[in-house]
C-alpha cells in the first residue's frame, strides 16, 4: 500500500472513534451505520445496547457499481425495512466518511 492510502485509512479511522466516542443507539432510536467500498454501499440499523442487528441492506447482487443515482433507492428499501421493525428514528453514523455524495444520497 502507498504512504497516502495508509494515511488516509488512518485519518479515517480516527474519525470514526470521535464520531462513535458520542453516538450510540438504543433499541427506541437505533443507530444507522453506513459503510462504502469502492463499488457497494452497506448499511445496517443497530441496537448498541442488546448488540443486535435489527435491518441491514447492500448494493451488492444489483446491476453495476453503487453510484450518487443508485444509492437513493437503497436508502428507501432500508427505510421500508425499518419501518416493518417498528423503528421510526435513527441516529446516523457516517463511519468517518464525509457527508456528501453516496453517503448523502443514501441519507436522505
Amino acid at each position: 500500500m502507498t504512504k497516502k492510502l495508509v494515511k488516509s485509512q488512518k485519518l479515517r479511522s480516527k474519525r470514526k472513534m470521535r464520531i462513535r466516542a458520542k453516538i450510540s443507539g438504543t433499541c427506541g432510536r437505533p443507530r444507522l451505520s453506513i459503510y462504502k467500498s469502492a463499488r457497494h454501499v452497506y448499511a445496517q440499523v443497530i441496537d448498541d445496547t442488546s448488540g443486535r442487528t435489527l435491518a441491514s441492506i447492500g448494493s451488492f447482487g444489483k446491476k453495476g457499481n453503487a453510484n450518487v443515482e443508485s444509492c437513493n433507492p437503497l436508502g428507501k428499501a432500508l427505510a421500508e425495512k425499518c419501518k416493518a421493525v417498528n423503528v421510526s428514528e435513527l441516529v446516523f453514523d457516517r463511519n468517518g466518511y464525509r457527508y456528501h455524495g453516496r453517503i448523502k444520497a443514501f441519507a436522505e
